[in-house]
């Protein structure tokens, strides 16, 4: 059987539909289009501010923090607070973008929340946040003892302005849910607690672990998508904060298993 001709002039197109080869199409796809629209109000050159007012589970008038070896506080002093920041180690190199904050309003709990576009609106967020924060003011976190308090200590430091953090009462959940629960939970992470005493699962929440990658794609003239998303993490994060303290109270005289 003679073998095909390879010489000059046969059409491999043809040989190619022949075979029943589809050719490739060399045209690029078109790009997606980039979303650069952020939420809330711009009052500073690259800081934004947002504010909700949530019905939400009222605090007691005199909230007993005597689960967390603390006395007790009036609830409108309570301001439950959340960072987001550039990474997850710490360090002079790394700061916090986005503040979330939530305290309660007749009207509500209002969960109010900052967060910087440019690097250089870094100090209006501190002064901004400091406004926020009281004599009387109690602070509440999740592991914010460990890291979202000393974080911005340094931050304030590092801009020459006052900590308005130091010296408050300071209410870190992490360490009451461990001594309650660390023998019941796999872990106590807070979406744990969430899911276990709230009865709240996320759905399309995007991981704080994932936070510093979508602020620093939209410093970098990327999508604001996930930008949104990470303020929509941390008004989730305040919002669970104020429930979780709510959830606590009189944890000191009731037993594991008695809760609501």
């Amino acid at each position: 059987m003679p073998r095909p001709s390879t010489r000059a002039g046969v059409d491999l197109a043809a040989l190619r539909r022949m075979a029943g080869v589809r050719e490739r199409a060399t045209s690029p796809r078109p790009p997606r289009p980039v979303t650069r629209e952020v939420p809330g109000d711009e009052i500073a050159p690259g800081l934004r501010y947002l504010e909700h007012v949530h019905a939400w589970p009222l605090p007691p008038p005199i909230v007993d923090l005597t689960f967390a070896r603390l006395s007790e506080a009036p609830s409108e002093h309570l301001l439950h607070f959340d960072t987001e920041t550039t990474g997850l180690a710490g360090g002079t190199g790394t700061r916090a973008f986005m503040i979330g904050a939530a305290d309660w309003r007749p009207e509500g709990l209002r969960v109010r929340q900052l967060y910087i576009t440019t690097m250089a609106a870094e100090g209006a967020m501190l002064r901004e946040f400091a406004r926020w924060v009281d004599d009387d003011t109690v602070l509440v976190s999740y592991n914010g003892k460990s890291y979202d308090a000393p974080l911005l200590a340094t931050r304030y430091r590092l801009a020459r302005l006052a900590n308005p953090l130091a010296g408050k009462v300071h209410v870190d959940l992490l360490h009451p849910m461990r001594r309650r629960y660390r023998h019941v939970w796999d872990n106590c992470r807070m979406q744990t607690a969430e899911r276990n005493l709230l009865r709240i699962v996320r759905e399309d929440d995007l991981p704080g672990s994932e936070a510093p990658r979508a602020w620093l794609t939209y410093l970098r003239g990327g999508s604001s998508t996930d930008l949104g998303r990470v303020a929509e993490h941390n008004l989730q994060d305040v919002r669970s904060l104020s429930a979780l303290l709510v959830e606590a109270h009189g944890w000191a005289h009731s037993p594991v298993g008695n809760e609501k």
